[in-house]
């Protein structure tokens, strides 16, 4: 059996049933353990109606007294070990659901991890935290089932054969008995089933519009769309609270069926075998029995029907597990034949003819951000296109080597809580002049400066105990101290004032000096520092040149970049400008 803290192992996803029972299988040897204590205590609940019924006639009604307290120190001692089993089997279980639970975690994050930049592509944030936190619980409380399911089992047929010896009458009532409370309560499983997928579905959505509503509420306050957004999660959260009490309804019956009906069939058998008794056809030692082998046949007709809700609800769980584990990254269309150019070499994009010359600071303009962001993610080869790096297609190019050596530096890249140390090195080893660098480039010196234990100061998850202009230069640092041999960075400056952002570009034109750096901008600031200057217009190349040859040459460049504040010409200087880019979430609305 594998530690699921240490190695999950791989989870069979090709259907709901399969998970389940890998999730069996990857601790064979604790949920035997389970099950045989479970069977234990069950059959264990079975003798005390027998063995009081050999104290009553052997020992209390002919007198015996002898016989009387042997039987009753009998029925102590089945008591205590009872007890103990019950315990051992509830610390067993306990362990087989937390470990199915962790195990169930761990692949779903490695598997999120593992599909990287396509995760946000292919399932909603919601629908991940919902399966973390939602669907991995009742998953794990689906396997403790595997415990009691043998011994209720075992004390049915247990129960048939001491009841035949009673009665044969009562036997057949009983084995005919239990399978009808099943086929009653089935019907209502399988529209359980149904609701609770429905109700998932809707719970993940709902989860994802949270996400992006919390996501983006600055920006939602400033274009005064709060409250539509708000309306929506609002009419969401009624229609969500209406599938579940949907969900409840049927719950409801199912769990009062799972108590209500073993009771009946109790009260049913009792009053037959009271009926026997006062015929004669059984003693009254014969009727306690009867009446404590049918309050013991509760215990596993109650399973049955608790378990079948518990393996409805795992299985719309499971199979919204599997669903995910089913997703694959974005696959290359061709097989990597290269590991790429050996020396730098010349980045093309031929869809919009740009071209990255290598030692080279080049920039990306567009009066649209999303399209030079888009150039972007084709020469960073997070979508499929025919760009080429040294004359290979970049597809061709084993994607490894391409993660190592062309480095993408979003503008919203995620920042994981940590020490800020951590945070802009990751897990390789930095020294502190070549940290302190890095710092300076991204002129972050009064980041660390304000921050109380400097370097070794916690940053929370996102960056949230930071501002805005904040996170955008520890991105910087983290990209320059990753010192990649290609940098592609989508707006690195869009949140800073126009002094830092002057001394920003500075810091970056010299930390990547002989190193191949794209940055995607419409600041005057960033752009003069710029070797050379690719100028887009409806999703091609128009212009190229430096930022001062683009505004004598193009008028629409001119304006573009001075961002409507008036003609930028070339006698005037650069600190006049200081138009603003929007970032890519503000160029997507």
């Amino acid at each position: 059996m594998k530690d699921a803290s240490s190695d999950p192992g791989a989870p069979d996803h090709r259907s709901a049933p399969r998970y389940l029972w890998w999730l069996v299988t990857s601790q064979r040897r604790r949920i035997a353990a389970g099950a045989l204590f479970g069977s234990a205590w069950m059959l264990c609940l079975a003798l005390p109606p027998y063995l009081l019924s050999r104290a009553i006639d052997d020992g209390l009604e002919p007198g015996r007294w002898t016989a009387l307290v042997g039987w009753v120190a009998a029925l102590m001692g089945v008591g205590m070990l009872n007890a103990w089993l019950a315990i051992m089997r509830h610390r067993t279980m306990t362990r087989v659901r937390i470990d199915a639970s962790f195990r169930s975690v761990q692949v779903v994050v490695r598997h999120a991890t593992r599909l990287g930049g396509a995760l946000p592509r292919k399932v909603t944030a919601g629908e991940v935290v919902t399966i973390g936190f939602g669907d991995v619980g009742v998953i794990a409380q689906t396997l403790t089932i595997t415990g009691p399911g043998v011994g209720a089992v075992l004390v049915y047929v247990a129960v048939a054969a001491l009841l035949l010896t009673v009665s044969p009458l009562l036997a057949v009532v009983v084995l005919l008995g239990v399978p009808l409370l099943a086929v009653l309560v089935g019907p209502l499983l399988g529209r359980l089933q149904g609701i609770e997928a429905a109700y998932r579905e809707q719970q993940g959505s709902l989860a994802a519009r949270f996400g992006d509503i919390v996501g983006g509420l600055r920006v939602l306050n400033g274009i005064g769309g709060k409250e539509v957004y708000a309306d929506r999660y609002r009419r969401g959260s009624q229609a969500l609270r209406a599938e579940g009490y949907r969900v409840g309804t049927v719950t409801s019956w199912i769990q009062a069926l799972g108590v209500g009906l073993p009771t009946l069939f109790l009260g049913a058998v009792t009053w037959l075998a009271a009926r026997m008794a006062t015929q004669g056809d059984i003693s009254v030692g014969e009727l306690v029995a009867v009446y404590g082998y049918t309050a013991v046949l509760v215990v596993p007709v109650s399973f049955f029907i608790e378990g079948g809700y518990d393996l409805t609800r795992g299985l719309v769980a499971a199979r919204r597990v599997v669903r995910f584990l089913a997703l694959r990254p974005d696959a290359p269309d061709k097989e990597p034949t290269s590991g790429g150019p050996e020396a730098p070499a010349v980045l093309r994009d031929p869809e919009t003819g740009a071209e990255v010359v290598p030692g080279r600071l080049t920039a990306l303009v567009s009066a649209r951000p999303a399209e030079s962001a888009a150039v972007i993610d084709r020469l960073g080869r997070f979508a499929g296109s025919a760009a080429t790096w040294g004359g290979i297609q970049l597809d061709e190019i084993d994607l490894t080597q391409v993660r190592r050596r062309i480095l993408v530096a979003d503008n919203e890249a995620d920042l994981f809580a940590g020490p800020l140390r951590e945070v802009i090195c990751g897990d390789r080893e930095v020294d502190e002049d070549t940290i302190a660098r890095g710092v300076h480039a991204a002129v972050a010196q009064d980041i660390v400066r304000g921050l109380p234990r400097g370097l070794d100061s916690p940053v929370e998850a996102q960056g949230r105990n930071l501002s805005g202009g904040q996170r955008q230069r520890v991105r910087l640092v983290r990209a320059l101290l990753a010192d990649p041999e290609v940098l592609l960075a989508v707006e690195p400056a869009s949140a800073l004032d126009a002094h830092t952002e002057a001394a920003v570009a500075t810091g970056l034109r010299t930390a990547r000096s002989g190193r191949t750096t794209v940055v995607t901008s419409t600041s005057p600031l960033l752009l003069d520092q710029a070797d050379t200057v690719h100028y887009l217009v409806d999703g091609a190349v128009a212009a190229v040149g430096t930022h001062r040859e683009l505004l004598d040459r193009r008028p629409d460049y001119r304006h573009l970049v001075s961002r409507g504040a008036g003609d930028v010409g070339p006698g005037r200087t650069n600190d006049e400008t200081t138009g603003r880019t929007p970032s890519r979430q503000e160029a997507a609305r």
